[in-house]
């Protein structure tokens, strides 16, 4: 569905390359999680996913079609929420009046039921002007638009930063109600805690280089992860991190007993055991 093919990319001439020689394939359907350390290129990385960058060499190619033609089969079916944005002083029914018609899927019931998720159904009838609203229920009305373009290729920069705790939790419900096997949505974020139980998918990159690309099961099913005081338990693990109740420690899962995932001590281990972890999962 979406191929990356040996890409690089640099803003201008002179500058190091963002990403080198960086290749990726995603499966239709389901929720991946894209973590990297500051500086990887998840941003860039989105940005010429979704077009708005041409790569330096490589390419991408969504449905077989290089995603920087900007053809309007790709464009209409593929939607950007960047980590900054703004929104044009008018009211939610001007915005939709405006933008709606260059996705062809759009379904204004979702968008109201999108709303309503976040408690923000009166933005759509008072005719509140979207310029006047605070940062975080600006990203909560973007994101519901989003969601109800319906395009099968949804891609979210740190969707969560902005949002208050129970913004997150509706965050959170709201990504799972709109997930299907059609619909594919990318979440690149720091704010592992706000996405690790809704995940399908856990991609971690680091220096143009692909350290893990696995489904949650298929982690789930080698790994193992626990909060423990057991001094041997934490000298033989593969990685342990000190926490206010001892230690979080990831083993390997030798007796197929399940799990949940910690998706930041998952981070910390896949960076700092890369070569350990791409071993664990070749078998």
């Amino acid at each position: 569905m979406l191929k990356i093919s040996n890409l690089s990319f640099k803003y201008r001439r002179r500058d190091k390359l963002v990403l080198n020689d960086f290749s990726l394939d995603l499966n239709s359907g389901g929720i991946y999680g894209l973590l990297g350390r500051n500086g990887a290129g998840k941003t860039t990385l989105l940005h010429l996913i979704a077009g708005l960058l041409k790569p330096t060499k490589g390419e991408i190619t969504y449905m077989g079609k290089k995603t920087w033609l900007h053809l309007p089969s790709i464009l209409s079916d593929t939607y950007i929420v960047p980590e900054e944005f703004t929104l044009p002083n008018v009211s939610l029914k001007t915005y939709i009046e405006c933008n709606a018609p260059f996705y062809p899927n759009f379904n204004e019931d979702d968008l109201r039921t999108n709303l309503r998720t976040f408690e923000l159904e009166d933005i759509y009838s008072n005719g509140k002007r979207l310029g006047s609203l605070s940062m975080g229920q600006k990203k909560k009305v973007y994101m519901c638009f989003a969601l109800a373009c319906n395009t099968s290729l949804l891609i979210m920069d740190e969707p969560t930063n902005g949002l208050d705790i129970p913004g997150k939790s509706a965050f959170r419900r709201f990504i799972v109600g709109c997930a299907n096997e059609k619909r594919t949505i990318i979440i690149s974020t720091h704010q592992v805690r706000d996405i690790d139980r809704i995940l399908d998918h856990v991609i971690i990159i680091d220096d143009s280089r692909v350290l893990l690309n696995e489904d949650v099961s298929s982690i789930l099913n080698k790994l193992k992860f626990a909060d423990t005081t057991d001094n041997d338990i934490i000298g033989n693990a593969l990685y342990s991190i000190k926490s206010l109740s001892g230690a979080s420690v990831i083993t390997t899962n030798d007796d197929d007993s399940p799990t949940e995932l910690n998706l930041e001590t998952l981070f910390d281990c896949t960076l700092c055991n890369r070569e350990k972890i791409i071993e664990i999962f070749k078998s």
